[in-house]
């Protein structure tokens, strides 16, 4: 499949924040577009998101990253290229097109000085953990969190 990848706009939000939802349906569309608006399209800088098209121009993948000045886990430099997440539709999958957005990504990150490309997934989520493997990044460590209410 010929796919194209490009750095996403507002007129992509409606499309993308329906495959955001497809990826985190735990949040409602609205709140997808709002994130969106203040995430991915204030031009801060601090981070990307790319659109992967059909040749039909229907939207079939994102992927969304930022820049972390923070500790991240399995990392050594900073800022770090955070892959926040990255999503293809079922259909248009083992095409290549997660491998073309995760690549715009690293260049994106490159090109602002970054020399590492860092990702998480649940530990339960053994098709994002085989994704990763296959975009070609390693598994450093894996954490359980804690929380104890004051």
């Amino acid at each position: 499949m010929d796919a194209i990848i490009e750095i996403a706009t507002t007129k992509d939000v409606e499309p993308w924040a329906q495959l955001r939802v497809a990826l985190w349906p735990h949040h409602s569309l609205e709140h997808h577009r709002a994130e969106l608006g203040r995430a991915y399209l204030s031009e801060s800088g601090q981070a990307v998101a790319f659109i992967a098209r059909n040749p039909a121009n229907e939207t079939v993948g994102f992927a969304e990253a930022t820049l972390r000045h923070d500790y991240v886990n399995g990392c050594s430099s900073s800022p770090v290229l955070f892959l926040e997440g990255i999503y293809v539709r079922p259909v248009d999958r083992r095409k290549g097109i997660a491998r073309l957005l995760c690549n715009a990504v690293a260049d994106w990150g490159k090109s602002l000085g970054c020399i590492e490309f860092g990702s998480d997934a649940l530990l339960e989520n053994s098709a994002s953990h085989a994704l990763h493997t296959a975009l070609g990044f390693e598994e450093t460590q894996r954490v359980v969190f804690f929380r104890k209410p004051l």
